[in-house]
């Protein structure tokens, strides 16, 4: 009977003890949960309070893939809210936004569209670097119609390949539209000049070429260019145009300064798809001062751009293909 007693006596005087260290344990665990609750809270309000406050673009009643560019441009993200239909708006256009044009918040909001699903209008696609057969599927699957279907030859595209297009890429045009096309005729045949792209070439390639088509060129200076120094930036008349020695051609060409220093470069580099058709190929640098083309043609699969613009003159590059945003990099 006396050690049952001790017993309970012994009990009775650990249960204060235990009470106190678990009570212990738990303030311990809500100290260490409130410390990270408003650690983290106060990190988050500065991450955010860091970035740059930006004006939301008017993105209202434009087709997706312009709405997307205008908010990259912004450093501002896209979120798709839903579908309605609409009988007076292309499908794929913006019918509403949130938060509004015009309100100011901070880079990364992401902004909130409604896309029209389609009535009576469409967008029309981009053809061209397409096989004339391919356009004409692409435009049946727009609900639009192959119209007239000229030829003019071509130094630079596959025979059959489409060169231009009328309307223009991104039009907003009526269902059942017709679609003018030119399309390459190939190589011209001899007698007939045409004005090569000499883009990104060297000057003296350009020389080589006119004193070979016994024809004069006039050269511009461009001491604001991103290409180093003799590279051929701008021509005119356009590739593929036909020349004669009546023929006023004039070449952009970059006069970069050349310090004692080198300039240390951004290299941009893309390979077109292995497979495939040529593909029209457009690379833009974006900086606070505007875009600027650096790049422009269509290019067989497989084949490789190399291009190097200095560091600070773009703050990233994005590159289209057949007039679709696939890729932007930071400049870094």
């Amino acid at each position: 009977m006396r050690k049952v007693i001790e017993n309970i006596k012994r009990v009775q005087e650990d249960i204060p003890i235990n009470f106190v260290f678990m009570a212990k344990i738990g303030s311990l665990a809500l100290f260490v949960f409130l410390l990270t609750y408003f650690s983290f809270s106060w990190t988050m309000r500065t991450v955010i309070h860091h970035r740059k406050e930006v004006i939301v673009p008017d993105i209202k009643g434009r087709s997706s893939v312009s709405a997307l560019q205008l908010l990259s441009e912004s450093d501002l993200a896209m979120r798709i809210g839903g579908y309605e239909f609409n009988e007076g708006v292309p499908i794929a256009t913006v019918l509403r936004q949130h938060p509004a044009a015009g309100t100011t918040v901070r880079e990364g909001k992401i902004v909130t569209v409604v896309f029209s699903q389609g009535g009576e209008s469409v967008f029309v696609p981009n053809l061209v670097g397409l096989p004339l057969r391919n356009a004409e599927l692409f435009l049946r699957q727009r609900q639009l119609l192959l119209g007239e279907v000229s030829e003019s030859y071509s130094l630079k595209a596959d025979k059959g390949t489409v060169l231009s297009q009328d309307p223009r890429p991104e039009t907003s045009v009526g269902k059942s539209k017709m679609v003018n096309v030119v399309v390459s005729a190939g190589n011209p045949p001899s007698g007939i000049n045409l004005m090569p792209d000499l883009r990104q070439k060297k000057a003296d390639d350009a020389y080589a070429w006119a004193s070979v088509s016994g024809l004069n060129i006039n050269i511009l200076e461009d001491e604001t260019s991103l290409f180093p120094r003799g590279t051929i930036i701008d021509q005119t008349p356009p590739p593929d145009t036909v020349v004669s020695q009546e023929s006023r051609i004039s070449l952009t060409v970059s006069a970069r300064s050349v310090s004692a220093e080198p300039e240390l470069e951004y290299h941009v580099r893309y390979d077109a798809p292995q497979s495939g058709v040529q593909r029209h190929i457009r690379i833009v640098s974006v900086s606070k001062s505007g875009d600027k083309e650096i790049f422009n043609g269509l290019r067989d699969p497989g084949s490789k751009i190399d291009l190097t613009i200095p560091f600070g003159s773009a703050d990233k590059i994005r590159i289209f293909v057949n007039g679709i945003l696939v890729e932007e990099r930071p400049v870094k």
